[in-house]
């Protein structure tokens, strides 16, 4: 697959087809990483790491927990 580099501003830009960012899960706004390396250029997405609730509760510690905080006598209905 080929694409062309074209100007910008004053900076180049290089378009990335469709069906390669669909491929790799690229979409507009997203970042990507870009690496020198001994044959040109890498480009890589930088996806936000996905967290799961399961995976952050088994992180919580008697070390990382607080204590309750008192929010003062109910101003309302609620249920205390």
């Amino acid at each position: 697959m080929t694409s062309m580099i074209q100007k910008w501003g004053n900076s180049l830009a290089l378009r990335i087809p469709k069906a390669l960012a669909t491929e790799v899960r690229l979409a507009e706004g997203e970042q990507v990483e870009l690496q020198v390396t001994g044959d040109g250029v890498l480009l890589k997405p930088r996806h936000r790491k996905r967290y799961r609730l399961q995976d952050l509760v088994a992180g919580i510690k008697p070390g990382n927990r607080h204590a309750e905080v008192s929010l003062g006598r109910p101003a309302g209905r609620e249920v205390w």
